[in-house]
């Protein structure tokens, strides 16, 4: 099998991945954080602040072309930072996140302290529920720019998430964070679900009085409210 009929299997593949795409549910970070649950509250992917999902529209015109020529720039260029990235992005788009994670790594090889590629590794982990690993990128992150709110937060997350829970580590993240901005909605609410998961809910409940300060109808505020109160 020749380069070309691979580019040519791995293009298809891809475009077909995009209509799968448009025609499930698309469940993302926002309507996962609609869940029910108290549960499943802390484990909703729309915590992690740094990406966004992106609706791709079908009917963007150039579009299959743009993957055709993005995936071929990207094998045929592998030193090529840009080229990597783009690929990344593409993936982590239609929530293939193992393949984002695969060229934003050869991204980070190529330029290893720019920080936006270290976030996306840990963020394209996240995305996978692989906690341990996107807290590893994090900290790596965090070590190039200890102010960044989200990040800290993020971290914070896969603290609270990873399959040995450090709620104290956790708390500590979420408090830095909140050294920064104040205000920091997600920061708040997540320091509240590690207070509580604690079972420190007389913590839980004062952070739950700070978020409705910040923002009384927030929907935070609610899905705190909602876990606090739970039975």
């Amino acid at each position: 099998m020749n380069k070309n009929s691979v580019l040519f299997g791995i293009t298809g593949l891809f475009i077909g991945l995009i209509f799968g795409f448009f025609i499930s549910n698309n469940l993302n970070r926002n309507a996962i954080a609609y869940q029910n649950t108290a549960e499943n509250v802390v484990n909703a992917p729309f915590l992690n602040q740094q990406t966004q999902a992106v609706s791709v529209k079908p009917n963007e015109g150039g579009m299959l072309p743009e993957v055709s020529e993005t995936l071929d720039q990207a094998k045929s260029q592998p030193n090529n930072f840009q080229a990597q990235t783009k690929a990344g992005d593409m993936y982590a788009k239609i929530q293939k996140f193992d393949m984002a994670v695969k060229f934003y790594e050869k991204a980070n090889q190529i330029k290893p302290d720019d920080y936006d590629t270290i976030v996306k590794i840990g963020n394209a982990y996240f995305d996978s529920n692989l906690m341990e690993k996107a807290g590893n990128w994090y900290e790596k992150a965090l070590e190039k720019k200890s102010n960044d709110v989200n990040v800290r937060t993020d971290f914070g997350i896969t603290l609270l998430q990873k399959e040995n829970p450090d709620y104290d580590r956790a708390v500590k993240e979420f408090q830095t964070s909140l050294q920064i901005n104040p205000q920091h909605e997600p920061t708040l609410f997540n320091l509240g679900i590690a207070y509580y998961k604690k079972g420190n809910s007389e913590e839980a409940k004062k952070i739950l009085s700070q978020l409705k300060a910040v923002n009384p109808q927030g929907q935070l505020t609610g899905r705190l409210n909602q876990v606090i109160s739970a039975k």
